[in-house]
C-alpha cells in the first residue's frame, strides 16, 4: 500500500461538533476534531501515533472488520465501572482522489444517555414482565384502522397459544365461549369503539387446548383528536379466584340453609350490641325481616328492662370475653309477648383476634316452661290428692268401725236380752244406727264423687241469679231465723263454675252463717264479689259466734269438724264445698274472730276454664 504522507491538521476537522478522527491503515491516528479526543481524554498535542486499537480494544477483532473495507457501527465503552460511557462509533473506507482506500474515518457518539434510558426501559419492561406474570395480566391493544391487534406474551399464555402465535379480532373472540361470553364480548367492543364506553366484565374463554378458563377482561378506548383510534385493555386469569369464589358461596348458602332451619334462634351482633347478621327463627320470632332487623339493637325490640339486661350480658362477654351458656332469660316484646329462652352468647373475634361482636343462640323454652309449670302443678294437686286419699282412708276407716262396732255391740245385746220391752228398746237403737251408717255413707259417697268426677265443666253463671235461687229455697229457713242478707254484689258479676257446685257452695255458707249465728243478735250475713287478674274473689261474712283460729285454724275444713255445741252440726258441710272448690283449681280461707263473726273467702280460678 503507498505510503500516507503526514497530513497537517486541518483547521476544519479540528471544529467539527460530530466527533470525527482519521485513522491510517495501521490503525495509528492521523487527524481527529477536538470533540474526539476529548471523547478518549486525549490532548491535541499528544494526539500523533496513538493508535486506535488500544482505544476501542477488541483489536483482533476489530482489524478484521476493517480489512472487509465496508462502513460498520460498533457500541462500545470507556473508562471504569462507576465512571463508565458508552459510545457508538462507525467506522468506514477513507479514501484519496483515485478513490484508493487510505485509511479510515470514525465517527463517535457518546449514548451514555441513551443506554442508561435502554436499560432503564428493558428494567421497567422487566418488571412489568415480571408483574404480569406473577399477576396473570396479559395486555392487549387493538388499533382500529389497521385492524392490527396486538397480544402480550401473558395474554398469549393465558389463551394457552404459543408466543409466536399472531392474534386477530375474528379469531379472538372466538376463543370467548359461546352464548353469553362471546355474544357479551362483541357487544362491549363495539360499543368501546362506537360509543368511547370502556368496560371491565368476567367472562369465560375456552383455550386453544380446550381448557374452560374465568378471565377477567378490561378495555378502554384512546383518542386522538376526538377520534378513537385504537382500544387499549388487560386480560386476567381469574379461574382459581372464581373457583374459590364459588366455594365459598356454597359454603356461605350451606352454611345460611343450615342456620336458618335450626329451631333455634341465632343472631349476630356488634360491639355496640347492634344485629349484624340474623337467621330466619330470629326473623319468624320478632315478625320482621333480615333488612328491618340488621342495625337494630334489643331496646329497638323489647321492652326497655328486658334490653338492658341484655345489653349488660353483651358487655360482660365482650369485657371477659368468656361465653355465657345456657342460662335462662326472660324476652318481652314491644306488644307485650313474653317468651322464656335458653340463651348462649358467644365472644365473636376478627381474623387479628381481637374481639368484634358476640354471636347470640336462643332456644324457646316457653312450651318447656309451661309444661314444668302443669307438672309441678299435677304434682302439687297429685301431693294434695294424695293427702285427702290418706284422710278420707282414715275417716272411712274410723267411721265404719265406730258403725260396725256399734252394730256388734247392740247385736250382742239383742241377743242376750230376754226381756221384749229391752229388745224393742235395742231394736230402735239399731234402726237409729242403721240410719247413721246410711247417712255417713251417703255423704262419703258425695265427696267421693266431687273428687272422681272429671266429666263436670265450667260455665259462665251470673252470681247474683245463683244467690237468688238459694235464697228462695231457704226463705222459709231465713225467715225463722230473722236472716238479713247485705248483697253488695255488681248485677252482672259473672263467675266460671260448675252450677251445682256454685249452689252448693252458696248454700252451705249461709246455711253455716245461720247455725252458728250468736244468739245475742239476729244474723246479718254480707255477701261480696271482685275480679283479680284470672280470679274471682267470692265473699260470705257473718256476725255470728266466730272461731278460735288459734285453737281449730287447721282443722276447720276437716271432716266431721264442729266447734260449737250445737246439736245439728255434724261438720261435713266445709269439707265438701272444699272438695268441690278444689276440684275447680279454686281455693277457700277463713278469717274469724270468736264473738265477731267470720268471712269465707272462696278463689274461683277462671284461669282454666
Amino acid at each position: 500500500m503507498k505510503a500516507v504522507e503526514r497530513i497537517a491538521q486541518h483547521y476544519l476537522l479540528k471544529q467539527l461538533p460530530k466527533a470525527t478522527a482519521l485513522v491510517a491503515m495501521d490503525g495509528i491516528v492521523s487527524d481527529a476534531s477536538d470533540s474526539w479526543l476529548n471523547i478518549f481524554g486525549i490532548a491535541p498535542k499528544d494526539s500523533t501515533g496513538v493508535n486506535i486499537f488500544s482505544l476501542y480494544g477488541e483489536s483482533d477483532a476489530l482489524r478484521e472488520k476493517l480489512m472487509e473495507s465496508r462502513a460498520f457501527s460498533l457500541r462500545h465503552s470507556i473508562g471504569k465501572e462507576m465512571d463508565k460511557r458508552w459510545l457508538e462509533s462507525t467506522f468506514a473506507p477513507w479514501y484519496d482522489e483515485k478513490e484508493n482506500i487510505i485509511g479510515t474515518i470514525i465517527q463517535t457518539d457518546d449514548i451514555s444517555r441513551e443506554v442508561d434510558k435502554e436499560r432503564e426501559l428493558e428494567k421497567a419492561n422487566h418488571i412489568l414482565k415480571t408483574k404480569s406474570e406473577v399477576a396473570q395480566v396479559g395486555c392487549w391493544e387493538y388499533t382500529i384502522a389497521t385492524e392490527e391487534l396486538f397480544w402480550c406474551d401473558e395474554t398469549k399464555k393465558i389463551h394457552n397459544v404459543a408466543l409466536s402465535y399472531d392474534p386477530n379480532v375474528t379469531d379472538a373472540i372466538a376463543f370467548y365461549k359461546q352464548g353469553y361470553s362471546r355474544n357479551k364480548i362483541s357487544m362491549l367492543i363495539h360499543s368501546a369503539i362506537h360509543e368511547g364506553a370502556p368496560f371491565n366484565k368476567k367472562l369465560i374463554i375456552l383455550t386453544q387446548t380446550g381448557e374452560e378458563k374465568w378471565v377477567s377482561v378490561a378495555g378502554r378506548p384512546i383518542s386522538e383528536n376526538g377520534k378513537i383510534v385504537k382500544l387499549f385493555g388487560t386480560i386476567q386469569d381469574i379461574n382459581e379466584q372464581v373457583a374459590n369464589e364459588t366455594k365459598i358461596k356454597q359454603h356461605q348458602q350451606l352454611l345460611t340453609a343450615l342456620i336458618d332451619n335450626l329451631p333455634l334462634n341465632v343472631f349476630v351482633k356488634d360491639l355496640d350490641s347492634k344485629k349484624i347478621l340474623v337467621n330466619k327463627a330470629e326473623c319468624d320470632y320478632l315478625g320482621k325481616s333480615a333488612k328491618d332487623l340488621i342495625g337494630k339493637t334489643d331496646f329497638d325490640l323489647y321492652d326497655k328492662e328486658v334490653a338492658k339486661i341484655s345489653r349488660e350480658e353483651d358487655l360482660e362477654v365482650i369485657r371477659t370475653l368468656k361465653p355465657m351458656l345456657g342460662k335462662e332469660t326472660i324476652s318481652i316484646k314491644k306488644d307485650g309477648h313474653i317468651t322464656y329462652f335458653l340463651t348462649s352468647k358467644i365472644p365473636l373475634f376478627d381474623l387479628e383476634g381481637k374481639i368484634s361482636g358476640l354471636i347470640g343462640i336462643g332456644m324457646d323454652i316457653t312450651a318447656m316452661k309451661k309444661k314444668e309449670d302443669q307438672l309441678r302443678n299435677l304434682i302439687n294437686i297429685t301431693s294434695v290428692q294424695n293427702k285427702k286419699l290418706i284422710n278420707f282412708a282414715h275417716i272411712v276407716s274410723h267411721n265404719l268401725r265406730s258403725h260396725s262396732a256399734n252394730f256388734s255391740m247392740l247385736l250382742k245385746f239383742l241377743s242376750e236380752e230376754k226381756d221384749e220391752a229391752e229388745k224393742a228398746h235395742i231394736m230402735t237403737m239399731l234402726n237409729q244406727a242403721s240410719d247413721s251408717l246410711l247417712e255417713t255413707l251417703e255423704n262419703l259417697n258425695q265427696v267421693v264423687d266431687i273428687n272422681t268426677n272429671v266429666t263436670l265443666s265450667k260455665q259462665p253463671l251470673n252470681l247474683n241469679e245463683s244467690i237468688a235461687n238459694v235464697r228462695q229455697n231457704l226463705s222459709a229457713f231465713l225467715e225463722k231465723n230473722k236472716v238479713k242478707i247485705i248483697n253488695n254484689i255488681p248485677l252482672d258479676m259473672v263467675v266460671w263454675s260448675v252450677p251445682a257446685y256454685l249452689d252448693s257452695i252458696i248454700l252451705n255458707l249461709v246455711t253455716n252463717a245461720v247455725k252458728y249465728s250468736s244468739p245475742e243478735r239476729n244474723p246479718i250475713i254480707t255477701m261480696d264479689a271482685k275480679k283479680r287478674e284470672k280470679t274471682l274473689i267470692f265473699s260470705v261474712s257473718d256476725n255470728g259466734m266466730g272461731i278460735d283460729l288459734e285453737r281449730y285454724g287447721d282443722k276447720i275444713f276437716g271432716m266431721y269438724k264442729t266447734f260449737h255445741n250445737r246439736k245439728d252440726a255434724k261438720g261435713i258441710g266445709l269439707y265438701i264445698i272444699k272438695n268441690q272448690i278444689e276440684a275447680m283449681g279454686g281455693s277457700i280461707t277463713v278469717n274469724s274472730e270468736v264473738d265477731k263473726g267470720a268471712t269465707f273467702n272462696v278463689y274461683f280460678n277462671e284461669e282454666s276454664k
